[in-house]
């Protein structure tokens, strides 16, 4: 799977991108899949963060989910679906490889922004799939992007 900066894909599609980012600015907390030792999924919450040009994901140290990325860097972040069915803005979820930030600067820099409670650690999201599905009056609409392949559109009665 090719991946992109969360950059990369605001800049081959924005008015997308903005509108996954904007459904994710809805909630504070998310849904993180990650793969177990044994293969096996882990779903856990977590805040996920756009700035930077990237999607950033921190964690406590040690974690469980942590640990997963450590071991092996797939996963897929789901948007909180909110309190009622509306489901306004549809449901949006990323998924691509964790890569653990260990460059101190980079750090810093995230650190001196965000002010997380230290220590902790910090995950950058190579995007491999963007997806969001909607309901458009009697249809469900997928929209999906991948690097080099651009938006595609699938609607289905």
């Amino acid at each position: 799977m090719t991946s992109r900066s969360w950059a990369d894909f605001l800049a081959a599609e924005p008015a997308f991108a903005e509108a996954v980012q904007n459904r994710f600015g809805r909630y504070k907390h998310h849904v993180l899949a990650t793969v177990r030792k044994d293969g096996s999924p882990r779903v856990t919450g977590l805040e996920a963060d756009f700035r930077f040009g990237e999607l950033w994901l921190g964690m406590m140290p040690g974690s469980r989910k942590a640990q997963d990325l450590q071991r092996d860097p797939r996963c897929a972040l789901h948007a909180n679906p909110g309190p009622d069915d509306s489901m306004d803005g549809g449901d949006v979820r990323i998924a691509g490889r964790a890569v653990e930030v260990t460059d101190s600067a980079a750090k810093a820099r995230f650190t001196a922004e965000v002010g997380p409670p230290e220590p902790y650690h910090l995950f950058r999201v190579e995007i491999g799939e963007v997806v969001q599905t909607h309901v458009d009056g009697d249809e469900l609409v997928v929209r999906s992007w991948r690097p080099g392949e651009g938006v595609r559109e699938h609607r289905r009665r």
